[in-house]
C-alpha cells in the first residue's frame, strides 16, 4: 500500500497495512529548525524523509486566490483578526436588513489556477483540500466574539441571517472549486475551532441551532462530490461528536489530547470504529517537553487505543519552534513501526 491509498482506506474504515502519518502544518518559525536538523532544503524533502502521507492544500493558503479589483480580502477582517475579541463590523446590527450594508465576498473573484497546479504536483499523497470554510470564526470576527454569542440570545434572526450570508459564499466557493478540482482531491478538509480547553465555546443547544444546519450542508456537499469529509476543531468538542458523526464526518482532527474528555482512552471508548482519528499526539506537553523515548511510547499508546482508523499526527497541526526535532523524528518513526 502507498500513502494515498493507505490514508483513504484508514479514513474509510477499510483494511490497511498500518496506521498513517501526517506531520501537520508546522509554524513558519519551526521550519528552519527542522531543516537544519534533518539536512533538508524544502518542505517536500522533509515530509518525504519523515514518511508523510497526507498533504493539505488549502486555497486560502496558496495566495492570490481571491482577486478583488480593489485588493479586499474575502471578509476584509485583517484588522479585526489582529484585535481578536474587539467589536466587529456587524456588532451594531439590530435588524436583518442592516446586513445589506456590509460588502459580502463575491465568488466571481475566486481563481484556482495556483491551487490546482499544487494538487497536480502532489505526488502519491492523500490530498486534503477545499476552502477552509471557517464560518464560525468569521462570524466571531464579524460581530466580535462576545457580541456574537450574546446576539445568539438577543438577536437570533440576525445571527441566522448573517450565518446564511457567510455560509452561502463558502458553499458556492467550494462548489466551484470542487468542480474544477475533481478527483485531484481526496478529502474535503475544513476547520472551525468549536472548543476551549475545557468544553464547547457555546452550549450544545446553541450549537444545534446556529452551527449544525450549515455544518450538515457542507458535509453533504463534500460527499456529493465523492470526497471524504475531515473536520478540524481544536479544543474539547466531546459533547457534539455524536452529532458530527451522524452528520457524516469521516475523520476528526486534531484530537487535542489534554482538552476535556478528548483523551485517546475516552475517544476510543465512546467513538472507536465510528470515525477516523487524525492527530492525538500531545503537543502541549509530550512533544515539546518529553524525551524521544517518551514520544515513541505515547505514539504506541495512542496507536493501541485508536487503530485501525488512525492517522498519527500532533494534537495541534502547527508544530511550534519549541518542539525538538528529535521528538518529531521519534513521532514519525513510531508511526511507521
Amino acid at each position: 500500500m502507498k500513502g494515498r491509498e493507505r490514508v483513504r482506506a484508514i479514513i474509510a474504515g477499510e483494511p490497511a497495512d498500518h496506521c498513517g502519518f501526517w506531520l501537520g502544518n508546522p509554524d513558519p518559525a519551526a521550519w528552519p529548525i527542522l531543516h537544519q536538523h534533518f539536512g533538508t532544503n524544502n518542505q517536500r524533502e522533509l515530509r518525504a524523509l519523515l514518511g508523510d502521507e497526507l498533504i493539505w492544500i488549502c486555497p486560502e493558503l496558496t495566495g492570490n486566490v481571491y482577486r478583488h479589483p480593489h485588493g479586499r480580502q474575502m471578509f476584509d477582517l485583517e484588522m479585526v483578526r489582529r484585535e481578536h475579541g474587539q467589536p466587529g463590523p456587524l456588532a451594531h446590527v439590530q435588524e436583518v436588513s442592516q446586513l445589506d450594508d456590509y460588502e459580502w465576498p463575491n465568488p466571481d473573484y475566486l481563481h484556482y489556477d495556483q491551487v490546482l497546479a499544487q494538487l497536480r504536483d502532489a505526488g502519491d499523497l492523500y490530498r486534503a483540500s477545499g476552502h477552509w470554510t471557517p464560518f464560525f470564526h468569521d462570524l466571531c470576527f464579524l460581530f466580535g466574539m462576545e457580541t456574537y454569542f450574546v446576539k445568539m440570545h438577543t438577536h437570533p434572526r440576525v445571527v441566522l441571517a448573517a450565518t446564511d450570508r457567510v455560509c452561502q459564499f463558502y458553499y458556492e466557493a467550494n462548489e466551484r472549486f470542487f468542480q474544477a478540482a475533481g478527483d485531484l482531491v481526496d478529502g474535503f478538509f475544513f476547520g472551525n475551532d468549536f472548543g476551549t480547553q475545557l468544553d464547547l465555546m457555546i452550549s450544545p443547544q446553541l450549537f444545534s441551532r446556529f452551527v449544525m444546519p450549515w455544518f450538515r450542508q457542507f458535509t453533504e456537499q463534500g460527499h456529493r462530490h465523492g470526497y471524504q469529509v475531515l473536520l478540524h476543531s481544536c479544543g474539547s468538542i466531546y459533547r457534539v461528536i455524536n452529532w458530527l458523526i451522524e452528520a457524516g464526518v469521516d475523520g476528526l482532527h486534531p484530537l487535542q489530547a489534554r482538552a476535556g474528555r478528548m483523551s485517546a482512552e475516552q475517544l476510543a471508548k465512546d467513538f472507536g470504529g465510528r470515525v477516523a482519528f487524525l492527530g492525538g499526539i500531545d503537543a502541549q506537553d509530550i512533544l515539546p517537553y518529553g524525551t524521544p523515548e517518551q514520544v515513541r511510547a505515547e505514539v504506541h499508546r495512542v496507536r493501541r487505543l485508536l487503530e485501525p482508523r488512525l492517522i498519527v499526527s500532533p494534537s495541534h497541526e502547527a508544530i511550534l519552534p519549541d518542539v525538538p526535532p528529535e521528538n518529531v523524528a521519534a513521532m514519525a518513526q513510531a508511526a511507521h513501526e
